[in-house]
């Protein structure tokens, strides 16, 4: 039997047809001794710590056990009925990724409530937009900022409650405005195990779950309509291709023995069913990190055997890494040597004697600490929400650190595809996972994009995919072809069954000449090139391929030092440097190398400002608002193409 057909044929006590709350009581009854959670001191003014949970030191992880969070749910749960929840109520979540956006998940769920997602980088507007839409009834937040960003909109809204997670002054005239402390507090008085069976019983796996809002790069955010069945439906297909499958022998699997570092939005439909609804169906544990910006720090604190992520975060990963060999030269050398050697080996099928030794010399002078580095229990990473460096991907794969890349969006719940840990390719997204079934419109897709497989839209459909969008009945038909749903990404379906992915379809390049140029993978090229911090390629309607640059600042001011090439201290002025647009124009030509000429760089221009969600020029998950960036660099842009 192959792998593929014991994917179909696995069965386990995780898979199954029920809501999310009945698989969160079961696997909370299967491991109540298991540490369910880890969270850190000294980074919130939690409202529940001290008699409900134990605080955590400063900077050291504390656990709970599936028994105490399973506890803290019910009581939870209990609390928001008794604030009026009723089966169907929507209900937001407004925080950072934290150990309470879990239990308030479930909690949520288990009331009958249906969770709305709201981003902490969200402006007032957008906060009242993304509770009005839906008609929240309540809403749950991080912390004082969040809370008085809720209350600034609040004459728009109808809401009946605002909990927030952590300790809050000057509210105590206000009923309506609660901790998540008293919260619980509210459910410890009011809690009847026959109440909560009923509540759970009440719920059937079509109920809406939750309304989660796409990020917003094509317009207003819609809210995607996801029941229990469609989110249930996609850990089982996860499930199936990560879980303790006895073909799979010392491969790593997703079990009660698993554990992540989770630090992406949970407000984001990738890290809410990977780091959450999937880690805890399957019994493992999962840590909360304090923040994209500690993950040096905490990882070895956590020491996870798996995580997930966005292709930004690892290409920054890498960087960090190079940065640290970079202190000296001669480490660098050895560093350089190494990740050369790593590629070599993890492109040969089968190394000799000479390339072994080199491979086990390159693990011991610098693999092995690059793993310690990332808590040295990584058995593999997942990457999704946006196309990964294949180049990159082979980098981690030669330290020893795999990453299997996949594919979904929100509208899946959301994973479609995802590279197996038995066969994976690198430069795909995989094969489909189990009962999802594909389909390949070439119709829409210009036939100069050179493939071996079927290249054209890809159309989804399986127990995972949305009905459509809440409220939002033309934007459903816009999306759908009969029960097929349309994704607007451009893909290549191999003759092995794997996928690659091409570029969205929407962001596809159409020169004047006719000529079409996906930008995704020109971009993704400047990946590992150490003096390029980011690169957005232009183009569509002129002549030639453009691209704005964001050099590495940092790089480049070290590389110009031992040049012995003065730089202004302003950063505008550096970009303007005849020097440094000499050196990154070589940077350019480089890749360029490996595109076909009419997808090559022809111009560029340098941009002082990293391309970040603080500057909304970034999505929540990290992928570029074009939109915004051609506002921002509209007149850099004519420049380029001034004749």
């Amino acid at each position: 039997m192959d792998w593929q057909e014991a994917e179909a044929e696995f069965e386990s006590e995780v898979l199954g047809e029920r809501t999310l709350s009945r698989m969160f009581e079961r696997s909370a009854t299967r491991h109540d001794e298991h540490v369910a959670q880890q969270y850190k001191g000294g980074v919130y003014d939690r409202s529940l710590a001290g008699p409900i949970v134990a605080q955590a030191a400063d900077g050291e992880f504390a656990t709970l056990t599936y028994r105490q969070m399973h506890r803290i749910v019910k009581r939870l749960a209990a609390g928001f009925r008794s604030l009026g929840i009723e089966a169907g109520d929507r209900v937001g979540l407004f925080a950072n990724t934290r150990m309470e956006w879990a239990q308030t998940d479930f909690a949520v769920l288990a009331a009958g409530g249906v969770v709305t997602t709201v981003y902490t980088s969200s402006s007032p507007d957008q906060v009242e937009y993304l509770l009005d839409d839906p008609g929240a009834t309540g809403v749950v937040v991080e912390n004082q900022e969040l809370l008085e960003r809720v209350l600034a909109v609040e004459d728009e809204l109808d809401l009946d409650f605002i909990v927030s997670m952590d300790s809050i002054e000057g509210y105590g005239d206000r009923e309506d405005v609660l901790t998540l402390a008293q919260v619980h507090e509210r459910g410890v008085g009011s809690f009847d195990q026959s109440d909560y069976e009923g509540w759970l019983d009440a719920r059937d796996p079509d109920d809406l779950a939750s309304l989660v809002y796409t990020s917003g790069t094509t317009g207003q955010p819609k809210g995607v309509r996801l029941t229990h069945r469609n989110f249930k439906a996609n850990v089982d297909q996860v499930y199936r291709r990560f879980g303790p499958r006895e073909d799979k022998g010392d491969l790593p699997t997703i079990d009660p023995s698993a554990s992540t570092l989770s630090f992406l939005p949970l407000a984001h439909v990738f890290e809410r069913l990977a780091g959450h609804f999937l880690m805890f169906a399957a019994g493992a544990t999962v840590a909360y990190a304090e923040s994209p910006d500690t993950l040096q720090e905490d990882f070895p604190l956590v020491t996870p055997s798996t995580g997930t992520s966005v292709p930004r975060v690892y290409e920054k990963l890498y960087d960090s890494i190079r940065e640290q060999a970079g202190e000296s030269p001669l480490r660098e050398r050895i560093f350089e040597w190494a990740v050369d050697v790593g590629r070599e080996y993890q492109q040969r099928e089968s190394p000799g004697l000479s390339l072994r030794a080199k491979r086990a010399l390159a693990d011991r002078l610098v693999f092995e600490q690059v793993r310690e580095g990332v808590g040295g229990n990584i058995e593999f990473f997942i990457s999704g929400g946006g196309s990964l460096s294949p180049e990159l991907g082979r980098l981690f794969d030669g330290m020893g650190l795999p990453i299997l890349e996949g594919y979904g969006l929100t509208e899946t719940a959301p994973v479609v595809a995802v590279n197996p840990p038995e066969a994976p390719e690198i430069g795909t997204i995989g094969p489909p996972v189990v009962d999802e079934e594909i389909k390949v419109d070439a119709s829409v897709v210009p036939d100069d994009l050179d493939a071996d497989g079927e290249v054209g839209e890809l159309l989804v459909r399986g127990p995972n995919v949305t009905d459509g969008y809440w409220e939002n009945p033309e934007a459903t038909e816009d999306s759908f072809d009969g029960e097929w749903f349309r994704t607007g990404d451009v893909v290549e379906r191999r003759p092995d069954g794997y996928i690659a992915f091409r570029e969205r379809s929407k962001q596809l390049l159409v020169l004047s000449t006719g000529k079409n140029v996906a930008p995704g993978p020109i971009e993704d090229a400047f990946a590992q090139r150490q003096l390029v911090e980011q690169c957005m390629v232009l183009g569509d309607g002129e002549k030639f391929v453009s691209g704005l640059v964001v050099p590495n600042e940092e790089r480049v001011r070290k590389w110009a030092g031992e040049e012995g090439i003065d730089l202004p201290e302003d950063s505008s002025a550096l970009c303007q440097n005849e020097h440094v647009q000499a050196r990154i124009g070589e940077v350019v030509e480089a890749v360029n190398e490996n595109f076909e000429s009419h997808e090559r760089i022809k111009r560029f221009a340098l941009v002082p400002e990293e391309f970040t969600e603080d500057n909304d020029l970034l999505t929540p998950t990290m992928k570029k608002k074009r939109r915004n960036i051609e506002e921002r660099y509209d007149e850099a842009i004519d420049a380029l193409y001034v004749d």
